[in-house]
């Protein structure tokens, strides 16, 4: 198995030969605007998988595949004769879908930014569905302050408790 360093030398070397190959021209009417995107070597350097992309129709994108198919022998002699290795790799063309991956993700970002668009209404409009504030509050007591007029004139006494302060109240009382 050879080094890694050298099959990354290597696949960057076949897309520059295949590239420049491609932009003289090939004598095939069937092949469209090709750009080579990249180039993965096998660690034994046999096999070269050259990645493409077409820019046009899908007919011109099936078109330009057959024409590389046809130009494999001819772009791999081309190789052979520009590259330092005893062997030339064979060559496998495949088309590359960054363009179809790159149109999915902005129809899936438009998508989640109309979400968000709606998300955002509905929150500005938006009611509660029982109180604002569903929380429990401690009881708040009104004060008995119309009991002034009381019969004995002790104003020392505390008003009477209600609920749990009633307990407590009765408990102070007891202790005295």
């Amino acid at each position: 198995m050879a080094d890694p360093a050298r099959a990354r030398k290597m696949a960057d070397r076949i897309k520059v030969i295949v590239a420049k190959r491609i932009e003289r021209g090939l004598r095939d009417p069937r092949l469209g605007f090709v750009t080579i995107t990249d180039v993965k070597v096998t660690g034994d350097l046999q096999h070269a998988s050259v990645f493409y992309t077409v820019y046009g129709s899908a007919e011109e994108r099936a078109d330009s595949a057959a024409a590389l198919k046809a130009a494999t022998g001819m772009l791999r002699s081309e190789v052979g004769k520009n590259i330092t290795a005893r062997l030339t790799p064979s060559l496998e063309f495949i088309a590359d879908a960054i363009p179809e991956n790159a149109a999915l993700i902005d129809d899936l970002l438009r998508e989640a930014r109309e979400r968000d668009t709606q998300v955002e209404e509905q929150a500005r409009t938006a009611k509660y569905a029982g109180d604002e504030d569903p929380y429990v509050k401690p009881r708040e007591y009104a004060d008995a302050d119309d009991d002034d007029d009381d019969d004995d004139g002790d104003d020392d006494e505390a008003e009477p408790a209600v609920g749990l302060h009633a307990e407590v109240a009765a408990e102070a009382d007891s202790e005295k």
